[in-house]
């Protein structure tokens, strides 16, 4: 047999390399989105303040904003620094944070209660829709002296008002997403048997979840406007009432310190309520993740 007839023949077994002999794969270097976002930055929201507060300094320093209209940034930081030490800031911020904590939590407990009982039957949808999308189209702070009338000026109207405006988000939002429910969860829960509450454990509140917390994150805001304006009737404790007091004496680092610490506690919530949501819906996928 020729040397190239025995090249031409197949060997009966192949050469088996080791188990630990395998060829490394090329780590190849993430690709970057051709469409959508890329990976967030989880600091990146801090750019629009910082831009902020770099063009305040910036006017103040070269002396484009006027002291009596607007206090520099080192004056208003000073002015916290005394209130601080005064006690007079921690004191009026727990009173206004236990203001607007009583108002969220009715407003989301009534919000979520409605919107339950109108998503999930007929009848209350008939029942309190038409009443809530009615309750819409009048502003919260329009009712603010009927308010007065029942309530008087006192905590009660002012967590009444607060509640209100937490309550139409929360029932907004939910409730549409209640309504958006795939039909085939509900007839795979009627083929499988399930009782009116693991129907509703089981497919209506993770179904509604996502709307709730996005209804949640307005809430939450809102709260805070409503805190910002019942703090300014009659109030004699609050972040509100040490902004209309320094109004009365024109001391405008005060103002702005209040307005900052409204901010703040703004700003502090809707990150609380995003890292909640990232946990609660750590299963789904999109563009900002």
């Amino acid at each position: 047999m020729s040397a190239q007839a025995v090249a031409a023949v197949p060997p009966l077994f192949e050469e088996v390399r080791p188990a630990n002999d395998v060829a490394p794969t090329p780590v190849r270097p993430p690709r970057k989105r051709r469409l959508g976002l890329d990976a967030p930055d989880p600091l990146g929201w801090l750019l629009g303040p910082a831009l902020l507060l770099f063009a305040w300094t910036l006017g103040a320093w070269l002396g484009l904003i006027d002291p009596r209209v607007l206090p520099a940034p080192w004056t208003a930081v000073a002015t916290a620094v005394d209130l601080i030490r005064e006690g007079r800031l921690q004191a009026n911020l727990a009173v206004s944070a236990w203001r607007a904590a009583q108002g969220l939590g009715w407003g989301v407990a009534a919000g979520l209660v409605v919107a339950l009982v109108s998503g999930l039957s007929l009848l209350g949808g008939y029942l309190f829709d038409g009443l809530v999308q009615v309750k819409r189209a009048i502003p919260t702070l329009a009712l603010i002296p009927l308010a007065v009338i029942w309530f008087g000026i006192g905590e009660t109207m002012k967590v009444t008002v607060i509640a209100l405006s937490v309550f139409v988000p929360i029932y907004l939002n939910t409730h549409n997403a209640l309504r958006g429910i795939d039909a085939r969860y509900v007839e795979l829960a009627e083929t499988l048997g399930l009782s009116r509450l693991g129907f509703i454990r089981q497919v209506v509140l993770p179904g509604a979840l996502p709307g709730f917390i996005l209804g949640l994150r307005y809430a939450v805001m809102s709260a805070w406007l409503a805190l910002v304006v019942v703090e300014q009737l009659n109030a004699t404790s609050g972040v509100g009432y040490m902004i209309n007091l320094a109004r009365t004496y024109a001391q405008t680092d005060v103002i702005v310190v209040g307005l900052v610490v409204y901010a703040l506690l703004g700003l502090a919530s809707d990150l609380s309520v995003r890292a909640l949501e990232a946990r609660l819906l750590a299963w789904r996928r999109t563009l900002g993740q």
